[in-house]
Formats: C-alpha cells, structure tokens, sequence
C-alpha cells in the first residue's frame, strides 16, 4: 500500500497527470448531466450514435492533416445531432432506427477511408485507441485542457440556466408545449450539447465507451433516488468519482484509461443495485 501512495505521489509531480485528472472530471460531470435525461427520454443511444459519427469526422481530419481535429470534428458531430433529432421526430424513420443507420454508416465510412487513406504505418493501433481510448488523455497540452474547461463549464451553465425547462421537457413534452414551453428548441439543445460532451469524451473513454459514461451513473443513481434532482446530484457524484479512481488506477497499474473508468462505473453500479434493494426491504 506505501509503495502505491509512493508512486502516485511521484506522478502527482508532472503536470500531465493534473490534466488527465481535469479533463477527465469534467467530462465526467457534464456527461452524467445529461445522462439522467437521456436515459429517461429513451435516447440513451445517441451517445454511441454521435460517438462513431465522431470517429468518421475524427477520419476525415486525419487523412485531411488537420492540426487541430476537433474544429472540424465538433461542428460535424453537432450538425449530425440535431439531423439525428429531425430524423428521429419523423414516421418514416424512428428514434432507434435513425441512430442505427447513422452510427453503422458512420463507423463503417470512417473506418474505409482510414483504410484507403492510411496515414500511419500502424492503422490497427490508430483505430483501436480511437475506438477504445488510449494514453492520449496522458499527453494533453494545456491547449486541449483551457478549450475542454471552457466547453465543460459552458455546458454546466447551460444546464444550470435551463434546468427547469429540461425538466420539463424530459417528464413530459406534451404538457410542457402546452404550458407554452418551445420543447424542440430544448430538445435541440439537448442534442447539441449531447454533442460537445460526445467530442470532448474521445480522447478519454473512446468512442465505443462513451456511452457508458452516459449510461452507468444515471442507472446507478436511480437505483437509490426517486426524484429528478437527487438522481442528478447523485449522477454527478458518482460519474466523477469513478472517473477519478478509474485515472489513478489507469496510471498506477498501467491499464487502458477508458476502459478501466467504465469498469469503475460497473463496480459503482453493481454497488448502487445492492444498496436499492436493502433500502426497499
């Protein structure tokens, strides 16, 4: 145990590990913001749709040498999720439907041109630390950290400003448009800020993962809580802090960062479902 404490005092010395642990909080609370939303709207999904919509643009930027690909990457990501709500309020092609066809045609189209365009001599490395993240939440440049924090707290403040029309908008559309609430301007809201927590997510879970930081601390919280509110600052606390012990246990034991966060949030879900069923009893 002292020789653990050691070394992560060791690494708490380099900077790089005070920016994994930033950029790696903050995503993890804007995304269990949203989470308890998404999960009960039904559109849990959108995460994992939106993220391979990423890796497509994440592709593109690539084979194009952007310097910086989430200039290119964010404002795709988002146009694609506000044509993934338009399609999905269509009866031609439903919710679920509209997410599965842009997910699959987005994976597979950015996977070809990686293939055709190749810009590395190790494409099966390159496409399985996009897909299942890698060591580059470790190399931030404080760059990506101001422009992460910049964008995290713009999406904190949104939800805070807006919180009640959200609430709104997630229990009930119907009486929400009737009490003279535009609930298709929120619900683009939604969708748009769904998107920047979805960019900002790749480096640190990858794509296939994302949604897992979306998923997992909603579903752990609403184990215990009931009501809107408790299961949001419930979300909030637990998604941050399985994001910081999945960090620290990535850097001391030298395990894949994305996945070893995800694993923390299934431990903190199996945890959370034996709580509940104690608190019923």
């Amino acid at each position: 145990m002292s020789e653990i404490i050691e070394k992560l005092i060791l690494y708490f010395q380099y900077p790089f590990v005070w920016y994994a642990l930033i950029v790696g909080i903050m995503i993890a609370l804007c995304s269990s913001l949203l989470g308890v939303t998404l999960v009960l709207k039904r559109f849990s999904f959108i995460g994992d749709g939106l993220s391979h919509v990423a890796f497509g643009a994440m592709a593109v930027a690539a084979i194009l040498n952007f310097s910086n690909d989430m200039f290119f990457v964010l404002p795709i990501t988002i146009i694609c999720a506000v044509l993934l709500l338009r399609t999905g309020q269509s009866t031609e092609i439903k919710g679920d439907a509209a997410i599965a066809m842009i997910s699959v045609g987005a994976l597979a189209i950015g996977y070809l041109l990686m293939n055709i365009f190749s810009t590395g001599p190790n494409l099966s490395g390159d496409v399985c630390s996009t897909l299942f993240g890698s060591t580059s939440i470790l190399t931030l440049t404080i760059k990506e950290v101001r422009l992460c924090l910049i964008l995290s707290i713009l999406v904190v403040v949104i939800f805070i400003l807006f919180y009640n029309k959200i609430f709104a908008v997630t229990f009930d559309e119907n009486f929400a448009k009737a009490t003279g609430i535009k609930s298709d301007l929120y619900n683009l809201l939604i969708a748009v800020i769904t998107a920047v927590i979805i960019v900002l997510a790749m480096n640190l879970v990858g794509s296939l993962l994302i949604s897992a930081l979306v998923i997992f601390p909603a579903l752990s919280a609403m184990r215990i809580f009931k009501s809107f509110l408790s299961v949001t600052v419930c979300s909030v606390v637990l998604s941050v802090l399985c994001a910081f012990i999945g960090i620290l246990i990535s850097i001391v034991a030298g395990t894949p960062v994305g996945s070893t966060i995800v694993t923390t949030d299934i431990s903190a879900f199996v945890i959370s479902y034996i709580i509940g069923k104690i608190l019923r009893r």
